[in-house]
This record gives structure tokens, C-alpha cells and sequence, in this order.
């Protein structure tokens, strides 16, 4: 007899889930899809081995000679960590046994690493320069790509989520970060082993979703977000702005798996903040190293690269210079480094096509500091110190190589040396913080920056701007200086208005340009801060005890609401475009 569609609908739902309580009942072995045939496994390191059985269930996992048992817990969770594994290029089978078998094969062990962030980092090798050439020779049997797909988020860390291993081939790499391909590759290459490469990106995404709880948790500065991630449920509704969302869907399903680092491209949409991203940078990377259960997990992120009008005025500070800065000052987080690329944007691309050049020096960093490689310097000049000698300033330097030099760098080209020899992009200032642009002159590994405007010299800027073209201090080995400045002078302040809260709401934030608010709590209560978000709703950054100080990172136009610990609103501040100093009066 034949089902009616109706039926044979109904039937099959049935015998779907006759199956599916069959296999509860079993309680089958399963794993998540980072653990997959194909997989790269990261050698010298305990290797985890996780996935979902019934509870109680006995499983073995078994692969080069090791054979490891466990029972899955009351939640049917289990976890078996195998030895360290010796680096192979030789396929070999990892099984899993409990009720049921799963054999994974074509495995092979090296270095795995994850390639994460927005735009830039999502950028696909088959979009940057030499594409075809590239896509055409990415033949490379020894490296294996998975990458997360989709841009989904979550409330709550998720198990498990998409994704598949393949082998690095024309068809699977075109579509592949170009930024992680081109890192990968020259691993593989001077290392000599198999290299695992996990891609999990979404352009346009600022650094807080991808921050997890325990991150934000970790930097005081951030325990207004620590305390909003706190109150998700699993009905919240989340979008690929809200923090931690992104983690929890695109990067905990993939943790613990081993892997010796990660590489990070984004902060483009966060590049109105300073000093605020210094913390959450702080908070990514402590977070990650907690969800991968390794301390040591190395971190190589991409300064933000050259881009839009070039500033003629020697003050600098625009843009995107002030989180150049911050990135720049994340480099005291031990077991990390930054590749500059100030020499490879453009002004009319927020996505430079040379990708090759930026997996290239994300390299440098992982083979000296992760690999031990001496005989690389793992970064252009960073600025040390600064002495006052007279009329002139002399600039020292980490990382300066085998010299200084002023260098050229076109397309894909190694960086040449200037004909010239002459340095730009360096202004001075006196203690009356007036900035004129500067001669500057390379005297052994020092650089000497004077002007005939500033007798009595302070403090140097190099390629402190949005778009410092023009910046071409590097070392011999053809890696950019990255852009600094001496001082530490703040933007000029003024104080805001206090207004108290008398049964009228105070109006909403409107976006405009970035700004900074300082709040000094003068009354003997504590206080809760709020900001007032642009569609109304108040979101909240923190608590301030009597005299203490809140730095905050904001826009202009915004409205910051300050209540007593039982959320009665006392009053409130509006920012300008000027540093705000807000000032919550004595009762």
C-alpha cells in the first residue's frame, strides 16, 4: 500500500526519531567536527580527545601506539589527553571505541594554527594580488585547512559546530584566508612539517565578540561587559556585535584542541578606541589561552595598515593612530608580537591585496620567538627609548637587525633601500607641545630627529597618523618601524556639565567622532556608570567606588548615566568632541 505524502511524511518523522532514541539508548560515541579525518594534530604537546557517549560509557581512543580509557561523565561528556606526539607526515588512523567505533584516518602531526578576526583576515586567497599564480601552485599535501563556516552567533558557549579538514589544494585553498595560507606556508617550508590551519573569521566584527567570559572576567577594566555576558540566557538574542557572541559559536566548539597559536587581523571596527583596546586585546588573549587549556599559546596579530588622505599637519593622532598604539602596547603580553604593515595599505582600500607580505611577517614573529630561530629578527624597529642631546633627540630601538636604513617597499618586492637615504614622517615638539615636522638622520642603530622650529626639544612622533605613507624607517631585513610617539600628553580636556536626573530621561547617545571620558566619583557612595545606547536602553560599563576614576573610550553626542547601587539615576554627562572630565558632584 502506498503512503499518502501526509503519512510518509509522518512516517519517516517517526522512524527518524525511533532512530534518534536508539541511539540515546545506545549511547553512541560522537565527536566534534574539529576532530575529523584529515586533521592536523600539534605535535609536543598533550593532545585532547573529546566528544559526547552515554553516561558511564567506557571509551578508548587509540592512535600512534597510545591507548587511552575513560568513562564519559553523567552528562556523557568525556576527555582523554594523549602523550606528546612526535611531528609526522605519515598518514596514520586514530579510532575511537566505545558502543559504538569511529575511525578517523589520513591524520598526520606538526604545527596547528588558528587564523582569526574580520575582514582582512577573512580575505580569501582567490581576491589578493597574483591570485591565479598563487591559487594555481597551492599544492600542498602536507597542510590541511578547516575552516569554520558561516557567520552565526550565540548566547551560551555552543558544543559543537560546523566545519570539515580538507588538504590544501587549489579548490580548497582559493577559498581560504590568503593571510592564514601565506603564514601556513612558509611554516610548512622552513619547518618541514605538517602544518594544521583552523580559519574562523567574519568581516566587519569588532574584538568584543570574539572575547569570551573569562576574558572580559580577567580585566577589570572590562567588568561592564563581563557583567552584560553574564546575563545572557539561552533565549537572549545576540547579533554579530554583542560580546562574546561570535566566541561561543564560532571558536568553543572548537576548544581544547591543541594547537601551538593563534594569528589575529582586526581592529578596523574599533579603530575610534586607544587605550580601551589594549584591555579588551588583553582580554582575547587570556580568554583564548583559558578555552585552549595552554598558557603558553602563542599570539601574532596585524597592526592596522595605511589608510585613507594622508594628515600634512605634523600633530598627527588622527585616525586610526591611537589603536596603531594600543596593538603596539598589547606587545607586553608575554608570547605574542605584531606584524607592521603601514607600508602596504592603500588610501583607497581598507583591504590591501597583499596578503603575502603580511603572512610573511606574522612568520617571522612564530619562527624566532615561537620556534626559537635566533638567526631571524621577528619585527621591523620598535621604539625603546629617547634621549635629549641639545637641540635634537636621539631615538633607540629593539629589533634593529643587521641596521637601520630608509627603505622603499613596492608591491610584492623586497624593501629597497632608498637612494636618498633621507627619513620622513618624524615631527618634534617642545614642552609647549607645538609639532613641526623634523629632519631625522640614522647615526649606528640610533635615529637623530631635530628642527630648526624646536630649540628645546620633548618628544618625537614617527608615522603617528592615519595614513603615514611616507613612514620608511626599517631595518636591513626590510621590515617597517612601527609608528610611535614619545610623549604621553593627553588630547586637550574640558570639564562636562553635570546634570541631575529629576524624573526626566536623559536623550540618547548619537554616534560622532571618538572621543575620551574621564568620570571621578567625589561622592561617598558607589556609584553604577551607564551608557545611554543609541536606540534608547541603558548598558552598563562598571562601578565606581568614592574617589575612584573610570577611563572610558566613547564617542561625542553620548550620554552616560550615573545611578546609586539600587539603580536610581542621580544624574548624567553629555561628551563633546574635546576629552571629557565628568565629575559626579558631593551629595
Amino acid at each position: 500500500m502506498k503512503l499518502r505524502p501526509v503519512y510518509r511524511f509522518l512516517a519517516v518523522g517517526l522512524l527518524l526519531g525511533l532512530s534518534g532514541l536508539a541511539e540515546s539508548v545506545r549511547g553512541d560515541v560522537t565527536l566534534p567536527q574539529i576532530l575529523g579525518s584529515g586533521m592536523v594534530l600539534q605535535r609536543d604537546l598533550p593532545v585532547p580527545v573529546w566528544g559526547w557517549a552515554g553516561a558511564g560509557e567506557k571509551v578508548v581512543v587509540s592512535f600512534a601506539g597510545q591507548s587511552r580509557a575513560v568513562k564519559a561523565g553523567e552528562d556523557g561528556r568525556w576527555l582523554i589527553r594523549l602523550e606528546p606526539l612526535k611531528a609526522s607526515a605519515e598518514a596514520a588512523s586514530l579510532i575511537v571505541q566505545g558502543n559504538n567505533r569511529i575511525a578517523l584516518d589520513n591524520i598526520l602531526v606538526g604545527e596547528v594554527w588558528i587564523c582569526s578576526g574580520q575582514s582582512n583576515m577573512e580575505w580569501r586567497l582567490i581576491q589578493g594580488m597574483r591570485a591565479k599564480e598563487e591559487v594555481a601552485a597551492a599544492s600542498h599535501s602536507a597542510i590541511r585547512l578547516f575552516d569554520v563556516p558561516g557567520h552565526t552567533t550565540s548566547p551560551l558557549p555552543r558544543k559543537k559546530g560546523p566545519g570539515s579538514w580538507k588538504v590544501c589544494s587549489p579548490k580548497s585553498a582559493s577559498g581560504f584566508s590568503a593571510v592564514g595560507y601565506f603564514f601556513g606556508r612558509r611554516l610548512h617550508k622552513e619547518l618541514g612539517v605538517p602544518v594544521g590551519l583552523v580559519g574562523s573569521n567574519w568581516g566587519g566584527t569588532r574584538i568584543e565578540p570574539w572575547v569570551n567570559l573569562a576574558g572580559f572576567e580577567s580585566v577589570p577594566e572590562l567588568s561592564g561587559l563581563a557583567h552584560e555576558v553574564k546575563q545572557y540566557q539561552a533565549g537572549t538574542r545576540v547579533g554579530g556585535s554583542s560580546p562574546s557572541a561570535i566566541y561561543n559559536s564560532m571558536v568553543h566548539p572548537l576548544a581544547p584542541f591543541a594547537m601551538r597559536g593563534g594569528i589575529w587581523y582586526q581592529g578596523e571596527s574599533n579603530g575610534n578606541e586607544g587605550i580601551s583596546y589594549y584591555h579588551k586585546k588583553h582580554a582575547l588573549v587570556k580568554g583564548w589561552r583559558e578555552a585552549f587549556q595552554n598558557r603558553d599559546l602563542a599570539f601574532y596579530w596585524v597592526q592596522l595598515a595605511n589608510f585613507q588622505r594622508e594628515n600634512p599637519k605634523p600633530t598627527g593622532g588622527d585616525g586610526w593612530a591611537k589603536i596603531r598604539e594600543a596593538q603596539t602596547k598589547a606587545l607586553d603580553i608575554p608570547g605574542t608580537g605584531m606584524a607592521v604593515i603601514t607600508d602596504i595599505g592603500a588610501a583607497n582600500d581598507i583591504h590591501p591585496r597583499n596578503k603575502q607580505d603580511v603572512g610573511w611577517r606574522l612568520a617571522q614573529w612564530a619562527l624566532n620567538q615561537t620556534y626559537g630561530r635566533k638567526d631571524l629578527v621577528p619585527a621591523g624597529p620598535l621604539y625603546k627609548s629617547q634621549k635629549i642631546e641639545g637641540g635634537s633627540i636621539r631615538l633607540f630601538f629593539d629589533h634593529v637587525g643587521k641596521g637601520l636604513m630608509a627603505g622603499k617597499k613596492t608591491g610584492l618586492e623586497p624593501t629597497a633601500e632608498a637612494k636618498d637615504g633621507k627619513l620622513a614622517h618624524f615631527a618634534i615638539a617642545g614642552d609647549d607641545k607645538k609639532w613641526f615636522w623634523a629632519e631625522a638622520a640614522i647615526d649606528g642603530d640610533t635615529v637623530v630627529v631635530r628642527s630648526a622650529d624646536v630649540p628645546s626639544p620633548a618628544a618625537v612622533r614617527y608615522g603617528f597618523s592615519m595614513n603615514p605613507a611616507t613612514a620608511n624607517l626599517y631595518n636591513r631585513e626590510g621590515i617597517p618601524a612601527s609608528p610611535f610617539r614619545t610623549d604621553k600628553w593627553p588630547r586637550p580636556s574640558e570639564n562636562l556639565e553635570w546634570i541631575a536626573i529629576k524624573g526626566k530621561a536623559p536623550p540618547n547617545s548619537v554616534p560622532g567622532s571618538g572621543t575620551e571620558l574621564v568620570i571621578l566619583n567625589k561622592r561617598d557612595i558607589k556609584v553604577k556608570v551607564f551608557w545611554v545606547q543609541y536606540g534608547g536602553g541603558l548598558k552598563f560599563y562598571g562601578e565606581l567606588d568614592p574617589g575612584g576614576t573610570r577611563k572610558q573610550n566613547t564617542f561625542s553626542s553620548a550620554s552616560w548615566v550615573i545611578t546609586d547601587e539600587k539603580d536610581t539615576a542621580l544624574g548624567y554627562f553629555r561628551t563633546t568632541k574635546k576629552r571629557g572630565i565628568a565629575v559626579i558632584p558631593p551629595q
